[in-house]
């Protein structure tokens, strides 16, 4: 190897793995063939960066393809209801459209993008969302059942992780860095044809569909859309697929497509990889998103609002209201200011402002660039919980119409890994007054499926709860480790 691709090599190992380290993904290891591997495949996008011409969409297509695998779910039948509701991603993810028949499991299709050599998938949560069964299948054939680490509806994505080693996995770009016009490649297993690609160009960046608002959730309050768009073809089957650069860097999760078919129309929508980055660190480390909170009410500047609040410039993202106690209240940030930067990045659309504060943790410090009557400054905030505090969110109390009083919290990978279940949400406190206490549910029993539906998160808990009839089977895992069933009565 020539001194040249030496140098390369070290800076493409170094910022790749150190991205990956960040978000807890990559171990170091003694392990002498994994360590090699490692070297060997990162070389290969070396080549593509050193020849500075554009590279050939065969060569970029051959490394990212066995990054990309099919995923196939079981979902229990839901219980059949008057007001169900459907699911918008249905035609995304299910290829197989036309009516379902009640009372049956159904099955679903979708693609998932590896992220490190030891098995870590990052996908859509709505192809996974509700399921019992999660099975990827590689490019090459291998199949696993794949094991759920955690999920966040808010941003629409899921982590996942098979059992293996020394796997093909994606270099992730920078997303922040893509620009408009781009090339790009889209690889997924649209309508379960396995190993897609198609190219296109980045159409736009920060759009905002409001597809994952959803009213009976007050939780999709927090969601966050900041989708990059391109005309890659993208179909259902797709979502949870690559979205890559001409020199194989994944800048993007496939997530959505605009289409009044369920096919694809021109315009597709991926999650874009520095906001998937913090989502799957998150999850990793804490079985849930912790996200950072600026606490300000927001709109786009237009020539409308730029007229009626005297703005010399259209651009920036206007504050309507600063929330009391919020981290922009304390960092000195008031009603009629304009963002136009958050840490250097320029910010013209509240989806993009929501983007940059969403990579951000409770604690974190930001630097905000604020317009106030037409002048420029600056001003550090240190974002907060969604309870308005500095920290971790570690357990949830869940008050409903049905008086539940008890608080929750999700439970550690290490934990689910030594019970041997792949989800659950343990009840950390009951008070006597509780339905839970009254039905005999111990304190500490985990929740693992309420009237056999997974859950893994306290406000899957609420949700489930409160949208169920006059009674619910709640499954799980007793304090002693024993397996335990209650029927609970909640009117």
């Amino acid at each position: 190897m020539n001194s040249r691709m030496k140098k390369y090599l070290g800076l493409v190992v170094v910022a790749s793995l150190g991205g990956l380290v960040a978000v807890g993904l990559v171990r170091l290891t003694d392990d002498k063939k994994s360590a090699n591997f490692t070297e060997n495949y990162l070389a290969r996008y070396v080549s593509l960066n050193e020849s500075g011409t554009r590279p050939d969409f065969v060569e970029v297509a051959d490394i990212v393809t066995p990054t990309v695998v099919h995923i196939l779910t079981t979902v229990d039948a839901p219980k059949q209801s008057s007001q169900q509701q459907i699911n918008p991603f249905d035609f995304f993810n299910n290829p197989g459209f036309g009516f379902e028949m009640p009372n049956i499991p159904r099955s679903g299709s979708g693609s998932g993008v590896i992220i490190s050599a030891d098995g870590y998938i990052v996908t859509n949560n709505h192809v996974i969302d509700g399921a019992t069964k999660i099975n990827v299948i590689l490019n090459d054939k291998r199949a696993y059942n794949a094991e759920l680490i955690g999920k966040d509806p808010n941003t629409d994505l899921a982590l996942l992780r098979i059992d293996e080693k020394n796997l093909p996995f994606a270099v992730v770009g920078n997303s922040d860095d893509v620009k408009v016009g781009q090339w790009v490649l889209a690889v997924g297993n649209p309508f379960n044809l396995t190993s897609t690609v198609t190219a296109g160009i980045v159409s736009a960046k920060g759009r905002n569909l409001n597809l994952l608002r959803d009213q009976r959730n007050p939780e999709s309050q927090y969601s966050i859309e900041s989708f990059i768009q391109t005309d890659a073809a993208v179909n259902p089957g797709n979502s949870g697929g690559a979205l890559v650069t001409a020199d194989g860097k994944l800048i993007g999760i496939n997530t959505a497509i605009a289409s009044q078919t369920g096919q694809y129309a021109g315009y597709a929508f991926a999650v874009p990889s520095n906001l998937m980055k913090k989502v799957i660190g998150d999850l990793t480390k804490y079985g849930e998103v912790q996200r950072g909170f600026l606490g300000v009410s927001i709109q786009d500047v237009n020539n409308q609002l730029a007229d009626k609040e005297g703005l010399t410039d259209v651009k920036g993202v206007f504050v309507a209201k600063v929330n009391p106690n919020s981290a922009a209240e304390d960092a000195g940030v008031k009603e009629k200011d304009v963002i136009i930067k958050v840490d250097g990045v320029a910010v013209n659309s509240s989806s993009e402002l929501q983007e940059q504060v969403g990579k951000r943790s409770p604690g974190d410090k930001v630097e905000l660039v604020l317009l106030r009557k037409n002048k420029e400054l600056t001003v550090s905030a240190i974002l907060k919980n969604k309870d308005g505090k500095i920290g971790i969110v570690k357990s949830e109390k869940i008050e409903t119409n049905k008086v539940l009083d008890a608080e929750f919290e999700t439970v550690s990978r290490e934990e689910r890994l030594k019970l041997k279940i792949a989800n659950g949400v343990r009840i950390k406190k009951i008070s006597d007054k509780s339905i839970l206490k009254k039905a005999g549910v111990p304190m500490g029993f985990i929740i693992t499926s309420i009237d056999k539906q997974p859950v893994s998160t306290p406000s899957e808990v609420k949700s489930a709860l409160e949208s169920a009839g006059e009674s619910v089977l709640i499954g799980g895992v007793n304090p002693d480790g024993s397996k335990g069933f209650y029927g609970i009565g909640l009117k």
